[in-house]
């Protein structure tokens, strides 16, 4: 398959309701971002304008470990040419230690080998050079 084949992988928008820059900022540097309240000490994602808990607009941005359970598993299977070459595909929903829940990509495994109840802990899946987006590998138990 050559380059003009492959479809480009969607870069991430601005939002104009929530400012999520610190995310993005945030994958840049290598780390997982998410919205904290500090009232009741807990992380909510994905990012809202304010508290999921209080209402409130007094939300921080609070690096988290990455590290999870995967909650819930598909797997993409597009019949012929994959895009880039990357399909077939595990795509998993993990819940964070921090007790929020995040999709993602399972990385550097075959996606059979994925199931409900693994550990995962944080990686990056490059989109190009300047963004990535949050990804996971599996943990061995």
């Amino acid at each position: 398959m050559s380059d003009q084949d492959v479809k480009p992988r969607p870069v991430p928008k601005a939002n104009k309701y929530v400012a999520t820059d610190s995310f993005w900022q945030g994958t840049k540097d290598g780390a997982l971002l998410l919205q904290y309240c500090p009232d009741t000490e807990q992380f909510q994602h994905y990012p809202r304008p304010v508290s999921i808990y209080t209402g409130k607009r007094n939300l921080e941005w609070r690096k988290v470990a990455g590290t999870g359970t995967i909650y819930a598993a598909t797997i993409v299977r597009v019949p012929g040419p994959g895009m880039d070459g990357r399909l077939p595909l595990a795509v998993v929903t993990v819940e964070l230690d921090e007790g929020v829940r995040i999709m993602g990509n399972i990385m550097n495994v075959e996606p059979d080998a994925v199931a409900i109840g693994q550990r995962v802990a944080l990686a990056w899946d490059a989109i190009n050079d300047d963004i990535a987006y949050p990804a996971f590998n599996l943990v061995e138990a």
